[in-house]
């Protein structure tokens, strides 16, 4: 017996605004429109849904949807220039070894851009 995939949920208090997000800013692909709720595919396997049904939790960097990507600085200077909300630019954390920054999603959602070092 084994899963066939995988899909986490979040709370959201516009779909349309999500969907410019995720899909228009980010490029994810969407998977299913539920009506209430819609699934993104997720670079690497998994999926990412967003429902109108369930509360909104963002709270300072809790949760954070992480995307690894080998260009971190392509993807800042790109979100950028489409109008995302930075949270300072790009910089090595010599903590995780890791090269990244962060965004926040229309529900204020933290979203990290990393690229790992090691």
């Amino acid at each position: 017996m084994a899963f066939s995939g995988s899909i986490v949920f979040f709370g959201t208090s516009d779909l349309e605004e999500t969907n410019r997000f995720y899909h228009g800013m980010l490029g994810l692909a969407l998977y299913k429109d539920q009506g209430l709720c819609r699934i993104y595919r997720a670079p690497g396997g998994g999926m990412i849904g967003f429902c109108t049904h369930m509360a909104v939790t963002a709270r300072e960097k809790s949760p954070i949807l992480t995307f690894l990507a080998e260009d971190v600085d392509g993807w800042y200077t790109s979100l950028k220039e489409r109008g995302a909300v930075m949270e300072g630019g790009p910089k090595t954390n010599p903590r995780f070894n890791i090269y990244h920054f962060f965004l926040a999603d229309p529900d204020g959602y933290s979203v990290e851009i990393q690229h790992f070092l090691d």
